[in-house]
């Protein structure tokens, strides 16, 4: 093989991720930005690997390696969520548009049951594939005295969130009927800082600004260092609504219910 010719490997992977998010814009951008979120790891029957997962249960973190399956190609330059200068090479980030793209998150290990791993923080899709997990060992992992290059020393410092009225009343509403990740997948985008970001989904509107999460708009305001998210709104449209069937499985039906409510 001459230094021009590359080696072909093959993965397998060993389980699957179950999480509630389905799509890219309900993940978490890294797993220090999903605290909370649940998600199981069913590892496949092999030989052995009940075997494998022998000691795992008293570590309380694990590095998991995984495929970013809903990735097409991948790009030489990104925007992060945090760059305030334009756009990196890829490889100075942790963005999922990667040659092979590659992930690796660091989750709280909840429990072991089975081939079942119970984690927390997950910032995975549902059905991605895991390659392979590995414990989380803090006094080798963890160098907090590395440098954060474009970063600068530390993270921006988050911005606090404050609800209105109206705000506050809809997402009861909404939690009091099984929507749960709406205010945390707020609360983690926006606490990023409120500039308008295609990958975060916020863009300008008169004299506030619109977040987008999955189907549901979400208005906020800046006032000095705070945010106030000050209403809730459907993704649909009110022709999409009026169409919308009397299925308990049809997303309209809850978006409907919630418009009439107004």
């Amino acid at each position: 093989m001459n230094s021009r010719e590359r080696s072909v490997l093959t993965l397998r992977p060993i389980g699957v991720v179950h999480t509630a998010a389905a799509t890219r814009a309900e993940a978490a951008r890294q797993s220090a930005a999903a605290e909370g979120i649940r998600a199981e790891i069913e590892l496949y029957p092999a030989p052995g690997i009940e075997h494998a997962l022998t000691d795992l249960s008293a570590w309380d973190m694990i590095w998991v390696i995984y495929w970013f399956h809903l990735n097409e190609g991948w790009r030489p330059k990104v925007l992060p969520p945090r760059s305030r200068s334009g756009r990196k090479g890829v490889f100075s980030t942790r963005s999922p548009h990667r040659p092979n793209p590659l992930g690796l998150s660091a989750l709280r290990l909840d429990r072991v049951e089975g081939l079942r791993l119970h984690v927390l923080d997950a910032d995975m899709l549902d059905g991605t594939p895991v390659l392979d997990i590995k414990p989380y060992v803090a006094y080798t992992d963890a160098r907090p005295q590395a440098g954060s290059g474009w970063l600068g020393s530390d993270p921006l410092p988050g911005w606090a969130i404050d609800y209105a009225p109206a705000a506050a009343a809809d997402l009861a509403w909404l939690e009091s009927r099984g929507v749960l990740d709406l205010r945390p997948r707020i609360e983690a985008v926006l606490g990023l800082g409120p500039e308008p970001h295609p990958y975060r989904r916020i863009r300008a509107e008169g004299e506030g600004f619109r977040l987008a999460v999955r189907d549901w708009r979400v208005r906020f305001a800046v006032r000095g260092q705070r945010i106030e998210v000050e209403s809730i709104m459907s993704g649909y449209r009110p022709a999409e609504l009026a169409r919308a069937g009397r299925d308990p499985g049809d997303p309209r039906s809850l978006h409907r219910a919630f418009a009439a409510r107004r």
